[in-house]
């Protein structure tokens, strides 16, 4: 069977088979809490540095949108009603239609939607890569109801997205006295704070955060503590989490939790075994037991690094140990053996864990499906996703994007956009930057700007992550201006773009000017010579031939050999 015919088979499958469906103006110093200051020995470690930079654990450009989304889904909101899908659709288009936030919010006082507490956090959930008319509607709907902790929150994020956290600070001053009765700031609140400057890799503010929760009356515990550490690990500030955990040891003594905090952030994160040794040696040198996480941490790094022989190695040390593994650990497994092609093996691991009563997930199955999709082992991927749709499972966004990774036209890559859209699975973000990555790749810019139109109509919007990959995707194709076109259009959002980006750019606008330049001159230069006197006056050249065409005339010194050497004639 040939490549292209298994492909039609998988696209079929997938297209045909049903699915189920700033800190705080108050300065607080470490005392409050008992924290130790870092000590000097320690100044390498940035802990009060800023970065631009804002990359997620998993790939080089990512949104952030992570907090809003768990902020949508906590509460599991049913299908939307008519009646809010069609105030959904009057907002976003009055967001389209308005050349500002000024004209939206006129047009918002005039629309007469009756505001909701769904509705509000729907249209924020679609407005959180534009953070003016997130905001624009968030003031509109304030003064019809007053807000909840949910809503609060769903904008704090994407003002920390964007990171206007002066702004995001003033909201939650407004929680604080939004009641009378009690302050509407619950410790969530400061961890969401804590996670956007971790985001941005302002370590110093996210630590002043965590020191701000005795000036909010909150009892600070492990458990806040550990949320610190894993908001710093998430977005690969693992270095300073790891200072964080040692300096502090008095006040929030070692445990097995907060290492396998760490632990997970070389791992999972960093993908770094050497640093990952290093930890699990610690943790034996201290006294501090491992348990499964640990083991499935290592696990998992290993499986990333491609070193099957490892992970064996560390599995079969667990069992010595007694330590029943958990799913977390045969995931890591069954993507160690996908990787390594044993499809077979593999399989029988799943089997194990059915009969010890650990019932494979979508995790699971995805585990094994994304190595063969990268391996371009198109019929084991197949025969995978046929056996997990056997089992009632639906596949998540990431068993779609293991597939599209391996499509090879636009007519399947859209026509599995459109499945997505009907399942219940709307692709995000990254899955609008991947198709347009690979798009790009395949120079078909008109499928490129349909994808780009598509995200707003979805609800989806362009992100700081998704201009940078359009504008550079634009640039190679040898699209000049109108890469130029979305640098502006993106630099007028105030998203900041990459150095890279900016360099690319002006070095392209510097050589258009001197082309420009360059074509002036040479109009000057074909005056004709039989014109009168008075006519050539006017566009005579502003400098004089001979510097003007220094450049092009060849060297004209001479060479005068004496005595073995050689020098330019005086």
């Amino acid at each position: 069977m040939g490549i292209m015919t298994r492909l039609k088979s998988l696209c079929t499958i997938l297209l045909q088979k049903p699915f189920h469906t700033h800190v705080c103006s108050m300065p607080i110093g470490a005392a409050g809490f008992g924290l130790k200051q870092p000590e000097h020995s320690y100044t390498r470690v940035l802990l009060w540095s800023s970065s631009s930079s804002s990359i997620g654990p998993y790939s080089k450009l990512q949104s952030s949108d992570d907090d809003i989304d768990e902020l949508k889904d906590s509460a599991d909101p049913p299908q939307l009603s008519p009646d809010l899908v069609r105030d959904v659709k009057s907002i976003v288009g009055m967001r389209s239609t308005s050349s500002g936030s000024l004209e939206m919010k006129e047009k918002l006082e005039k629309c007469g939607v009756a505001v909701s507490s769904e509705l509000v956090v729907e249209i924020l959930s679609r407005f959180r890569n534009d953070w003016e008319s997130a905001f624009t509607f968030f003031l509109w709907a304030g003064k019809q109801r007053p807000h909840s902790v949910r809503e609060y929150h769903a904008m704090i994020s994407i003002l920390g997205k964007m990171r206007k956290f002066d702004t995001a600070w003033a909201l939650i001053d407004e929680m604080r006295t939004a009641s009378a009765s009690a302050s509407g700031v619950t410790p969530q609140t400061l961890l969401l704070m804590i996670r956007k400057y971790a985001c941005v890799h302002d370590v110093g503010r996210a630590i002043n955060t965590f020191y701000a929760y005795k000036h909010f009356h909150f009892e600070v515990g492990m458990d806040d503590f550990h949320g610190l550490l894993s908001a710093l690990c998430r977005y690969k500030n693992v270095p300073e989490a790891e200072h964080l955990l040692f300096c502090n040891s008095n006040v929030f003594p070692f445990n097995t939790k907060s290492f396998n905090i760490i632990l997970n952030g070389w791992c999972n994160i960093m993908v770094s075994p050497r640093q990952a040794e290093r930890i699990w040696s610690e943790m034996t040198n201290r006294g501090v037991p491992h348990d499964a996480i640990s083991y499935s941490c290592l696990i998992s790094c290993y499986s990333k690094s491609s070193n099957l022989t490892k992970v064996l190695h560390i599995f079969d040390r667990m069992k010595k140990m007694n330590i029943e593994p958990d799913r977390k650990v045969y995931n890591a497994l069954i993507y160690a053996l996908g990787r390594a092609r044993l499809l077979k093996q593999a399989t029988n691991l799943m089997e194990t864990m059915q009969h010890k009563g650990l019932a494979p997930n979508i995790v699971t199955y995805n585990s094994l499906i994304k190595p063969l999709c990268k391996a371009r082992e198109i019929d084991q991927a197949t025969h995978i996703l046929h056996h997990m749709l056997h089992q009632g499972l639906v596949p998540t966004i990431q068993t779609y994007h293991a597939f599209f990774r391996i499509l090879t036209t636009g007519d399947q890559v859209f026509e599995l956009l459109d499945k997505m859209k009907t399942t219940g699975c709307p692709p995000d973000t990254d899955t609008y930057i991947m198709l347009i990555r690979k798009f790009c790749r395949w120079r078909q810019l008109d499928n490129v700007f349909r994808l780009w139109s598509e995200m707003s109509e979805n609800g989806v919007g362009p992100d700081r992550s998704s201009y940078i990959v359009l504008i550079h995707g634009l640039f190679l194709n040898g699209k000049l201006e109108e890469a130029h076109k979305y640098y502006i259009e993106m630099k007028d959002k105030q998203y900041l773009p990459e150095p890279r980006t900016e360099e690319m750019l002006k070095a392209w606008l510097s050589g258009k000017q001197i082309s420009k330049s360059q074509t002036t001159d040479s109009e000057v230069d074909r005056v004709d010579c039989t014109q009168p006197a008075r006519n050539t006056r006017l566009v005579a050249s502003r400098k004089p031939p001979q510097e003007k065409d220094f450049l092009r005339q060849p060297e004209t010194r001479k060479v005068v050999r004496e005595r073995g050497f050689s020098f330019w004639e005086q």
